[in-house]
């Protein structure tokens, strides 16, 4: 479901600000981050509204009581997400933390913590993920 849906339903919207050696600085609309994405070969547009998907790999999951959405660091690539999730599949759930992010699960049942319950579609989550968050640009 997250995989086939995140290009279009969960398409995370913004300005990339800057593209160059393979990377992009995308800006989510409705917020102050700057999210330094691999993106290599992107000829989108820059300074410009685009949408796309934000793709980041999981190193370990929690199911957190409450909290607000947000993504650590404000600048830079992503290193901590947390917030509500907006679909799952076996492989992957979306996460709205200030925008949309698809989070590919980890494998190891040990990098999961779901003491406030299970990973499900309105669940607040928070998410340390590995180096090499990624921006795909939706086609057009």
């Amino acid at each position: 479901m997250a995989d086939s849906t995140a290009a279009g339903e969960f398409a995370a919207r913004g300005k990339v600000t800057e593209a160059k050696d393979g990377t992009v600085r995308f800006a989510p609309s409705g917020t102050n981050y700057e999210l330094h994405l691999a993106a290599p070969g992107y000829a989108g547009p820059v300074g410009a509204l685009t949408e796309g998907t934000i793709r980041v790999s999981a190193r370990k999951v929690w199911t957190v009581p409450s909290g607000g959405n947000f993504i650590a660091p404000i600048f830079g690539p992503p290193r901590t997400i947390q917030g509500r999730v907006r679909a799952v599949s076996e492989q992957s759930i979306v996460v709205h933390a200030g925008t949309n992010l698809v989070v590919e699960l980890p494998q190891s049942d040990a990098a999961y913590d779901l003491v406030n319950g299970p990973i499900a579609v309105g669940a607040m989550v928070n998410v340390m993920v590995f180096p090499g968050a990624r921006f795909e640009p939706a086609s057009k």
